[in-house]
């Protein structure tokens, strides 16, 4: 008797209709070709950090939260007198996510997340690396429905990184924007 494994929605998605999309507008000639989402990492620095301890540890417990993953704290990597900041002291988080949580993630992100943020217009496409991977900042973490607004001290930011398998920019704008990423049309904000 087979058991049946859980395909994520956007995994399914990026099986059936980015890849053939892909391979028909950069023309492929193998499947193994078409760039893929590899992980998305989630990073933050917390401010204050040296002062008061308990902030990575919320910080921490927030980040796991978000992604159902245990986040772990980030570590100064050299002395900063004027920071007050010692080499090995905690000041910040960090997640990275890979197969299914990964694209759990990136669904809740683009269907339940993204459309909370105010005045959203789209999220920049000129955030690429060069080298196929692209960089969100998010400004508050109260957008994601995981976190009770109530039980929050401070509202603060973080990074989100999607790593991808594209050698160019546009390769990964393309594959992003097939998997449902809302990016700002240029064309229309300068009207």
């Amino acid at each position: 008797m087979k058991t049946a494994t859980y395909t994520p929605r956007l995994q399914k998605k990026y099986q059936d209709d980015v890849v053939p999309a892909l391979q028909k507008k950069f023309n492929y000639k193998s499947v193994m070709q078409t760039p893929k989402l590899t992980k998305i990492c989630l990073n933050r620095g917390v401010n204050g950090a040296v002062a008061d301890k308990k902030l990575i540890d919320i910080t921490v417990e927030e980040l796991t939260t978000i992604t159902g993953q245990k986040a772990v704290p980030t570590m100064s990597k050299k002395d900063i007198s004027n920071f007050k900041l010692r080499k090995g002291m905690p000041i910040g988080a960090r997640v990275t996510l890979r197969g299914v949580k990964m694209y759990e993630f990136l669904d809740r992100l683009l269907a339940a997340s993204l459309p909370r943020v105010r005045d959203f217009k789209g999220v920049n496409e000129k955030a690429f690396d060069g080298r196929g991977n692209y960089t969100l900042g998010i400004t508050e973490q109260i957008i994601f429905p995981e976190i009770d607004i109530d039980k929050t001290s401070k509202i603060t930011g973080m990074d989100i990184t999607f790593v991808t398998t594209a050698q160019t920019n546009e390769e990964a704008y393309e594959l992003l924007k097939e998997l449902g990423m809302p990016f700002r049309d240029a064309k229309k904000e300068k009207v």
